[in-house]
């Protein structure tokens, strides 16, 4: 019998003569037959299991990438044939490369076969000059197309409908084997209007319930001829290629976790220990596969193999992109932790709302240094998103971490993806860096730099051509090109005919505020600076005013403006003001605006401090429909006023007040039908029991009609026509008398246009049997476009919420998204047919973007741009005669840089008759 030791030398022998001969072949776990290259004979099983086992082996030790020579490809692997080349002449082009700050002006750049076949002269590069499309850019910015790191697109389909959603499992904490590639739908109605927000890639990824959610795989968005997910992968991790292709897999950690645990019955600790579990278990596949290796009798056994495991096998190699979602600093010192444990780097932490609080912290993550992946502005409605930071961005630039700017969608609308990286922007993150917060820092996160994030010969023909500087808010594309295709139905210039390039003003970079102070407080103060204005009861005098917007008159170049006890007692340059700092107090607007205070509705703002911890809340009412129906039609015939549960001095309630937001309206927060009656409030005040807190304690009645309710709609209906026709017993009954007589507004929330014509129907009845005009306001209103001649026939007024719609249920599907894709957005439409619109938002952080929805809304109001005064009246006076405001507090601020719906502009004082006051912001 032969020995032990002599058998393994003679294995090894062949196995060293084989591997010397061997050709690479990428590492497979399908075994194949190769012909011998002497004889042409096949090989025995022995030998074919042999190599197979070197290939295997040798495999491990490669590192994800391009093949040898990607750049010198004639054509994409995702080409598509018929599709003709493309020239867009007399660019202004932001590259990406040197740091993001080379921009090349008046430049040229090719596009055929799916790749950038030249940058400048392309005259070497044509050769097909029949089929060639020319654009003339006429100097307008192209940039990459814009990479979002961290989407559930196709994974959340929309609209919304049961069955359809895949973007978590509750099956355990750890489940590295899950795959989002498994659930994407391409039947997914935003794919088209995130194309329109010039996203081309989105790397997708499984949800935030489980520790390890499972992998990611990056998409482009375009449909393709063969109209499957498969052919949607940017690189496909199954392909066989020269290299392995990177991976990616989804963490999360902390409260997410423990909401969670709800159903896993976890804590932070449980989490923390099923990530260890995990990563013990790949750690000893990992060690018996390279022991096998090793082994000289490796060809007498199986490889270890665990599909459950491999991808976290793969982490420990290397070879996959780590995403953790991460809020709080303990949950980031916890994952530092652990890559320190098993030695595996992370890409980026994304949410990652205190990793500018402890930047030193996320650079001791074992490995390279994980990129933050952030919101700008969407902090505050959880306890690990309480001490987020408008600042964040900028500061952790500041100390050497790439920052991603990212959507989450449809938490937020990938479509406004650049809004993300514009807000960063406007906050203090520099301009290159911004730029590549949408563009070449996710392709470089995602291992993808070497085809997308850049414009350079070679890479992925994915750009978009914007029609003014991409980080001045309202930035629409003219054309995306993914893969060389355009995007858009074009006009014979090749562009959308609905995004025409702006003056040459538009296409230089916006001077932005001076937030130094604010920045250092952020820190200073653990992300809790305080945010209480400082009021001056004395004179204050305005200087440099570009203009003035007073008791809807306005007044140019006025100079200078005085007000003493928070009356304007004088404008104009004769002003006297004294030169004494004693005689007053100067402010300078460095061509600033001063006018009516913003206005807020259709968010919770007033009735709590963190949306989703229920003990700092007011709370949600339960649904009247699921009552007796006497809680309804008569009984105690009881009513919920929004006054009784306003909370004051809330962190998001005074971030509106510094983006001029002076007016709170809003409504009981309830699950079903009957909300009842809003209220109005001040933003700056400190209390309820302060003077003027309350603007008026009653403001309108408030119901909601949905096809996603439990009830039918039209027992919905039947219910309203009860109450509007029949009455009821107590408040209620009263107060619905109120409404049939047209003296108490009644406020629906409402999408489909088939209910609003319902309601309209129902209001002329009402109104025949009352003789009167009843006062109806549809609410939400995302379908309001197509009624447009009956709602104005009607005299129905429209708050449309949000602004900037998305297609999210069924009943809001038909949406008319504006700019490139329609001529006007749902505002313009309404607006064209004289229906008395208003804007307002769905969360309380969101009131601070009250002044930016009205300059969104007017890119699209299908006659060019309209009037700053007609911007005001849509977040201020028309918001207020909609819901009934009888007594506006006459609040008004000041803006100093320009108007504040220039992204140039910051509030820096409200002038309040009403307190007497110039509340000062800086």
């Amino acid at each position: 019998m032969i020995c032990k030791t002599t058998f393994r030398v003679v294995v090894s022998v062949v196995l060293l003569f084989i591997a010397s001969s061997l050709v690479f072949r990428p590492a497979g776990r399908t075994r194949h037959s190769f012909p011998n290259p002497r004889n042409n004979h096949a090989v025995s099983p022995l030998v074919e299991a042999i190599r197979d086992i070197i290939a295997t082996c040798h495999a491990l030790s490669i590192a994800p990438g391009p093949p040898d020579g990607f750049h010198s490809r004639a054509q994409s692997d995702r080409f598509e044939a018929g599709i003709p080349p493309v020239l867009i002449k007399n660019a202004t082009i932001w590259t990406g490369r040197h740091n993001g700050t080379e921009i090349l002006t008046s430049t040229d750049i090719f596009l055929n076969h799916g790749i950038i076949r030249a940058l400048g002269n392309a005259n070497g590069s044509i050769t097909d000059s029949e089929s060639l499309q020319i654009i003339n850019a006429s100097g307008a910015w192209l940039t990459p197309g814009l990479v979002d790191l961290h989407s559930h697109l196709g994974v959340g389909p929309l609209p919304l409908l049961s069955g359809a959603i895949d973007v978590v499992s509750f099956k355990g904490l750890a489940m590295p084997w899950l795959r989002s590639v498994d659930g994407i739908n391409t039947h997914d109605d935003t794919y088209a209007l995130s194309i329109s927000g010039g996203v081309t890639s989105a790397n997708i990824l499984p949800g935030s319930a489980d520790a390890i959610g499972g992998q990611a795989f990056t998409i482009k968005l375009r449909p393709t001829v063969e109209k499957s997910t498969s052919a949607m992968l940017l690189e496909s991790p199954f392909e066989l290629t020269q290299r392995p292709r990177w991976r990616h897999i989804k963490h999360a950690c902390g409260m997410r976790k423990i909401r969670a645990g709800r159903i896993h019955e976890g804590t932070r600790m449980d989490t923390q220990w099923a990530f260890r579990e995990a990563y013990e278990t790949a750690r000893k596949i990992k060690s018996q596969q390279d022991e096998y290796c090793d082994s000289a009798l490796a060809a007498l056994g199986e490889f270890p193999h665990d599909l459950e495991w491999e991808a976290l096998v793969d982490v420990l190699r290397g070879r996959v992109k780590v995403h953790v979602h991460c809020y709080e600093a303990v949950d980031l010192d916890n994952m530092v932790r652990l890559t320190e444990e098993f030695k595996f780097p992370i890409a980026a932490f994304h949410h990652a709302q205190e990793t500018y609080l402890a930047p030193d912290l996320i650079k001791k993550s074992y490995g390279s240094r994980p990129a933050a992946a952030l919101f700008a502005t969407s902090m505050g409605y959880t306890r690990e998103t309480y001490r987020g930071s408008e600042f964040a961005a900028r500061i952790l630039d500041d100390n050497g971490i790439d920052v991603v700017m990212k959507s989450d969608h449809a938490v937020l609308d990938s479509r406004y993806l650049l809004f993300e990286a514009q807000q960063a922007y406007y906050f203090g993150l520099r301009a290159s860096a911004a730029l590549s917060a949408v563009t070449s820092t996710p392709a470089r996160v995602l291992g993808l730099d070497h085809r997308i994030g850049y414009i350079e010969k070679g890479f992925d023909a994915d750009v978009v051509l914007w029609d003014r500087y991409p980080l001045r808010f309202g930035a629409t594309p003219q054309q995306v090109f993914i893969d060389g295709i355009a995007q858009f139905p074009a006009g014979s210039e090749g562009l959308s005919p609905y995004a025409p390039l702006k003056a040459a003003a538009y296409q230089r970079p916006p001077k932005t505020p001076d937030f130094e102070a604010e920045t250092r407080a952020a820190v200073e103060y653990d992300g809790l600076p305080s945010l209480d204005p400082s009021p001056e009861r004395g004179r204050v005098a305005f200087v440099n005013v570009e203009a003035m917007y007073v008791n809807m008159s306005l007044v140019r170049a006025p100079g200078v403006v005085v007000v003493d006890a928070g009356r304007i007692v004088c404008y104009g340059l004769s002003c006297d003001y004294g030169t004494d700092s004693a005689d007053a107090v100067v402010v300078d607007l460095e061509g600033g605006w001063i006018g009516p205070g913003l206005a807020t509705f259709g968010s919770p703002l007033g009735l709590g401090h963190m949306f989703y911890e229920k003990s700092t809340n007011d709370g949600t009412l339960p649904n009247r429909l699921n009552e007796p129906p006497s809680a309804i039609v008569g009984g105690g015939g009881t009513l919920t006023r929004a006054s009784d549960g306003l909370q004051f001095a809330s962190r998001d309630m005074l971030i509106a007040l510094r983006a001029c937001v002076t007016t709170g309206i809003v409504a009981p927060q309830a699950d079903g039908f009957l909300a009842g009656l809003s209220t109005a409030f001040r933003t700056s005040a400190p209390h309820k029991l302060a003077d003027g807190a309350v603007i008026q304690d009653v403001v309108a009645m408030h119901v909601a009609l949905s096809m996603s309710a439990e009830e039918s709609v039209s027992t919905q209906i039947a219910a309203l026509r009860t109450l509007l026709l029949r009455g009821g017993s107590g408040d209620l009954g009263a107060r619905f008398a109120e409404v049939s007589q047209g003296k108490l507004p009644l406020v629906v929330t409402v999408s489909s246009a088939d209910i609003m014509a319902s309601l309209i129907a129902l209001k002329t009845a009402v109104e025949a049997r009352n003789g009167g005009t009843m006062h109806m306001v549809f609410v939400g209103a995302q379908e309001a476009h197509l009624l447009a001649p009956e709602i104005a026939a009607a005299g129905v007024g429209v708050i449309l919420v949000p602004a900037r719609v998305t297609p999210l249920r069924w009943e809001s599907r038909r949406i008319h998204s504006g700019p490139p894709l329609t001529p006007s957005n749902a505002a313009g439409v309404l607006r064209a047919h004289n229906v008395t619109i208003a804007l307002g938002v769905e969360e309380g952080w969101q009131a601070q973007h009250t002044r930016l929805e009205a300059a969104w809304a007017a890119q699209g109001f299908g006659e060019g741009e309209i009037s700053q005064e007609e911007m005001w009246k849509l977040v201020s006076t028309n918001l207020e005669r909609l819901l009934g405001i009888e007594h506006p507090s006459g609040d008004l601020v000041a803006t100093r840089g320009g108007s504040p719906f220039e992204m140039e502009a910051r509030a820096v004082a409200v002038i309040s008759s009403l307190q007497g006051e110039v509340d000062l912001l800086i």
